[in-house]
């Protein structure tokens, strides 16, 4: 099973970024996390992580091409405005799984919404790291149950 962790805008900065929200874990050891769990679980994770809206589309083209089971994604700021990311994701046919550190919706008013959530099968959020390894649970378990 081949699961794709896509990270957004201002990632790269974990650990050094906002500790009250984001803790001080760093994107490397989130990977490492996700990478270790994925082969308990059965599953190749391939991480990507850009600042840049068109690269993260043209990931997830490649994605598409690829044929990945699962897509975990935590798009960051682009989660509350990029159409162009919604609509990339939506060319998809495997599971998406929405994640985010912070429980969003306890956050400033416009990070309560989500231009993904009509088209991911679900969404984590304020776990802190935990989030992603549920995430990647969820999506595991979401590939096991759509081949059974």
């Amino acid at each position: 099973m081949n699961v794709l962790m896509l990270h957004g805008i201002n990632h790269n900065m974990f650990g050094k970024r906002d500790p009250v929200q984001y803790g001080t874990i760093t994107l490397d050891e989130i990977n490492s996390r996700l990478i270790a769990l994925g082969h308990a679980l059965g599953a190749e994770v391939q991480t990507f992580q850009t600042n840049h809206e068109g690269a993260m589309c043209e990931r997830i083209h490649q994605a598409y091409a690829q044929g990945v089971d699962a897509v975990l994604i935590n798009a960051g700021a682009w989660t509350h405005y990029s159409y162009g990311i919604r609509d990339a994701l939506a060319i998809l046919t495997c599971p998406i799984v929405e994640l985010h550190m912070s429980n969003i919706h306890a956050r400033e008013s416009f990070r309560h919404h989500s231009v993904f959530a009509d088209i991911v099968k679900g969404q984590i959020a304020g776990f802190g790291v935990d989030s992603y390894l549920l995430a990647l649970r969820a999506a595991v378990s979401a590939v096991q149950a759509a081949k059974a």
